[in-house]
């Protein structure tokens, strides 16, 4: 496969879930607004601090009002991680590979485009009304199912699939850092109402509130983190992502044991990390260090696929002949 075809592919599975992610924290922090005690301050500057783009919103707004925080997540193409941005290279990306992705996968991301094109025009970012979020995931999820429906089983779906994989792994361990580092709250507060609707906000927004509770019953931090980041079973959890990004680049290199390159050797290392780690471990590691950490591996492997599949190296024979 080219690596032309190779690098859209990706990035269209990278924005793709960036997008679901980003209309996923809106929706669920919009609706926990609604369920805080009277006169407590909303809290949208976290989602920020989770997106790693504090700096760029300090030089384009003054505060962090639900206003400003959801024009800057959703509709801002001045941020390059929004959901209209993330949408608009998808479809980009989408565009130029469009003999490698099925016409029904084209056409409901080309209808995502325009819906989130009119969004912003009416301004929706100034509506009390979260449903627009609801609608833009549920659009996102059905280009995952067409796909999964449509799509044959070859590399380019095996790029695609690295790429969403990768990009979860990431969200994942951001959010769950914001909650800990950011929010994380006094001693008094520990176990309060308060504390306890943050934590099942975090389970809504990676979709885990369900699950969680089948496996462990009560809300309980030290659970929610072993569930997010070392549980092998739940689709949104970093080990679950790192495991099938893992497979994916075994697939595209057609190796079936040990590794071929840099990418599969590290992320190799950091799935096996993870899967010989304790909840104990992390914890003593210190959580935020653990998950920055990981923000940076997980980097690392992005790094190391695009050396070994995307770059452009010069032709040693031109260089010779050039000579």
């Amino acid at each position: 496969m080219l690596s032309r075809v190779a690098d859209s592919l990706f990035w269209l599975g990278r924005y793709a879930e960036r997008a679901e992610n980003y209309s996923r924290f809106i929706d669920v922090n919009f609706n926990l607004s609604i369920d805080l005690p009277p006169g407590m301050k909303e809290q949208w500057r976290p989602l920020i601090t989770a997106t790693g783009d504090e700096a760029q919103y300090k030089k384009l707004y003054s505060d962090y009002s639900r206003e400003n925080a959801i024009r800057f997540l959703a509709f801002d193409k001045r941020n390059h991680n929004s959901i209209i941005a993330s949408v608009v290279s998808a479809r980009e990306n989408a565009r130029q590979v469009r003999e490698n992705i099925s016409k029904e996968t084209w056409e409901v991301l080309n209808d995502l485009y325009h819906f989130v094109e009119k969004a912003a025009k009416r301004q929706m970012w100034k509506s009390e009304d979260a449903d627009i979020f609801k609608q833009i995931k549920y659009k996102l999820q059905l280009i995952q199912g067409i796909g999964y429906d449509t799509s044959p089983r070859n590399q380019g779906w095996y790029f695609t699939k690295l790429g969403q994989f990768l990009e979860r792994a990431d969200k994942t361990s951001r959010i769950l850092d914001v909650k800990y580092h950011v929010l994380l709250p006094s001693v008094e507060e520990i176990g309060s109402p308060l504390d306890f609707l943050h934590w099942n906000a975090l389970l809504k927004s990676v979709s885990a509130l369900n699950a969680y509770k089948q496996m462990y019953g009560k809300i309980d931090p030290g659970n929610i983190v072993e569930y997010l980041v070392l549980n092998a079973f739940f689709p949104r959890s970093i080990l679950f992502c790192l495991i099938n990004a893992e497979n994916c680049l075994h697939e595209i290199s057609d190796a079936k044991r040990g590794y071929t390159n840099l990418a599969e050797k590290e992320i190799g290392n950091l799935r096996a990390d993870l899967e010989f780690a304790d909840i104990n471990d992390v914890f003593e590691f210190g959580l935020h260090e653990y998950l920055d950490k990981l923000q940076g591996r997980i980097n690392d492997i992005s790094t190391a696929v695009y050396e070994q599949y995307f770059k452009i190296r010069p032709n040693l024979m031109d260089q010779s002949q050039s000579q």
